[in-house]
């Protein structure tokens, strides 16, 4: 509820009908975490039930933006994670080689594009200032429509405050659900119910500024087909895809119909 009532009482603007929303993001840059998770690995529920707490904890949608992708190069050794998808271990696997890492690895988390290793521990609360501390280098707005069947209708728009990303910078779309669980019957979390948050399912990206620092995109987003709207949103980041910097991130959750 604390993400909704940010975003709904701070970002809102202009008369919208029920089961509509609108966000932009802030002046300040806004941290985006990327955690790389599986089911399938015995180390990641702690990551996981890390990324649910960060709203509690006082992280709200003006500091970070927290998304969890479930890679599928685990399922191999047992238990298939229903929300896997290859192309997020193919994402992850690219910034490793754009950060020069030497290996990819669950549980990892990313913050702005960058291996973060400190996550559990007081340097992330150091290293989100840092970053928040930053004059955003793009502006993100979103417009959600939770009233169509199935899936969400967005519009979304970024522009760039510095020209000289124009040539690699991209924007990415993304829906997530949150308050997800899954009963793991085998593999290393065998007997165990593990429970999920801002789990990303649809990807949109990257779209490119081609025709000038501005880019717009209008997009029907499929929602899990047992979805909850209510648990669910759509985030939005622009991103350098030479160096793999973020330069803005912003979440918008759906709205009450």
């Amino acid at each position: 509820m604390r993400w909704h009532l940010f975003l709904l009482g701070i970002f809102v603007s202009g008369p919208l009908l029920a089961g509509q929303c609108k966000a932009r993001s802030p002046e300040n840059t806004v941290a985006l975490v990327e955690l790389y998770t599986s089911e399938g690995c015995d180390s990641c529920p702690p990551a996981d039930r890390w990324l649910s707490s960060l709203g509690p904890r006082g992280y709200g949608a003006d500091r970070v933006v927290p998304i969890a992708l479930h890679v599928d190069y685990w399922d191999y050794i047992g238990w298939k994670d229903p929300y896997a998808q290859a192309r997020f271990s193919s994402r992850q696997r690219k910034l490793a080689q754009l950060t020069r890492s030497a290996i990819v690895y669950t549980p990892q988390v990313l913050l702005q594009g960058h291996d973060f290793r400190g996550w559990a521990g007081g340097g992330f609360d150091e290293a989100v200032k840092r970053i928040n501390a930053r004059p955003a280098r793009a502006a993100i707005e979103l417009t959600l429509d939770t009233r169509g069947r199935g899936a969400f209708q967005v519009d979304a728009s970024a522009e760039l405050k510095d020209a000289s990303q124009r040539a690699e910078a991209a924007l990415y779309l993304a829906t997530y659900e949150g308050k997800l669980s899954s009963r793991v019957q085998a593999g290393e979390n065998r007997g165990k119910t593990l429970p999920h948050d801002f789990v990303v399912f649809e990807w949109v990206g990257p779209l490119e500024f081609k025709a000038g620092l501005r880019v717009s995109e209008r997009v029907a987003l499929p929602l899990l087909p047992s979805a909850n709207p209510a648990h669910s949103g759509v985030i939005a980041f622009v991103q350098n895809r030479a160096n793999s910097e973020v330069l803005q991130a912003l979440l918008l959750p759906a709205c009450p119909g």
